[in-house]
């Protein structure tokens, strides 16, 4: 029998919140407790009252809320979350497009679990110590759930001292490397090696863009990874395509994906460089495009560094601005959640101005419908797009 759930107090006045479907409860906000992490948790008021019951975490974050229901954080509580997720997906998911975030952790109501599905594999990812010691019980859960979806490969991603360790649970993957299709289009990711979970999912709006906007254009891909940005560009029809990542593998990806779409090898070129090294040398060899896109990885880990990270970002904009033709596009992405979407469009206003250029915003978005986020739960409000047309 698994041993009752330990009983917590609140110390300060955040029921509302809690009520309200924020699913994190701040260590400071409970009285003192030792619990280790991944014990289930009721949480109740200075009066006794029940409030929440969860799983307890660790650092800043004392529990992820689960239920603000009196019952059992139960693997028939998971199954309704999940089988609730997954008629999120049907509805927002476009056609011919077979990898997909099936759960997104907070905006879900499972914190700290995540599942990103390839094809017929699908691979769970746990965030914070409780998901960590409480991973079987989402897994049991999901079963009936993957099954019903034809998943039979199921891959567990932990966080390690050491970067992320990647194992089958389930089934056998065979090549690390899977091919799947984003309407239409052919994209491969690394499942056991790759970042995120192989491909970044959240994207996958960002790419239609681009793929809309791109005939006859000049395109630059930076921080271009496997390339999905670069491929959506070539199927749009652009004239040339250059994609430049720091990682071998990762641009030995882009290749590969841009062969598999039936691409002109000749219309692709990529480079292994350092980033910021590499415009600088495009900027002194005047080169120009008619549409830069810069989706770097996060420079916030978290709130104390938001300062450096607005500086990198600020010289990110002005250097790609630089690259920019007269009458072209700009596309910029954050994936820092501790940079707001304010601060965000404040460097690129900042950038602009110290550039001599304007900008006119065509549109800004975040992730996609298959990455929900609560509404009390604006940290969740990761992702950050604004696709503007750069003018002197």
């Amino acid at each position: 029998m698994s041993p009752p759930p330990v009983e917590l107090r609140l110390r300060k006045p955040v029921e509302r919140a809690i009520a309200g479907g924020h699913p994190w409860i701040y260590r400071d906000a409970l009285h003192p407790f030792d619990a280790p992490a991944g014990s289930v948790a009721t949480v109740r008021d200075g009066a006794g009252r029940f409030v929440a019951r969860g799983l307890v975490d660790g650092d800043a974050i004392g529990v992820r809320v689960f239920t603000t229901r009196d019952e059992a954080l139960s693997r028939e509580l998971v199954a309704l979350r999940f089988a609730r997720a997954i008629e999120l997906r049907r509805l927002v998911v476009p056609a011919d497009t077979d990898a997909w975030r099936l759960l997104h952790g907070e905006g879900d109501r499972l914190p700290g679990f995540t599942c990103d599905r390839y094809g017929d594999a699908a691979v769970l990812g746990l965030d914070g110590p409780g998901a960590e010691a409480q991973w079987p019980l989402v897994r049991e859960g999901m079963r009936e759930g993957l099954a019903a979806l034809g998943v039979r490969t199921l891959l567990l991603r932990r966080r390690g001292p050491d970067g992320a360790r990647v194992e089958v649970l389930e089934g056998e993957l065979g090549d690390d490397v899977r091919s799947v299709r984003e309407r239409g289009m052919v994209l491969r990711g690394d499942l056991m090696h790759g970042q995120k979970t192989g491909l970044f999912l959240d994207q996958r709006e960002s790419r239609h863009r681009v793929r809309g906007i791109a005939a006859g254009m000049r395109v630059l891909n930076l921080y271009s990874y496997t390339g999905g940005f670069s491929v959506a560009a070539g199927l749009g029809g652009a004239k040339a395509v250059t994609s430049v990542d720091i990682a071998p593998g990762a641009i030995a990806l882009a290749q590969e994906t841009w062969g598999s779409n039936g691409l002109a090898e000749a219309a692709h070129e990529t480079v292994v460089a350092d980033v910021p090294a590499w415009i600088q040398q495009a900027t002194k060899e005047r080169r120009r495009f008619d549409l830069v896109i810069a989706d770097p990885p996060s420079f916030a880990p978290n709130d104390a560094s938001v300062p450096t990270a607005l500086k990198s970002y600020r010289a990110l904009h002005a250097a790609c601005l630089g690259l920019v033709a007269s009458g072209g596009w700009y596309l910029a992405g954050s994936c820092s959640s501790h940079v707001t979407r304010e601060m965000f469009v404040d460097s690129l206003e900042e950038s602009a101005g110290r550039a001599g250029k304007v900008l006119q915003v065509i549109d800004a978005w975040g992730a996609p419908g298959d990455h929900p986020r609560l509404l009390a739960f604006p940290e969740g409000d990761y992702l950050k797009n604004v696709l503007m047309r750069v003018t002197d």
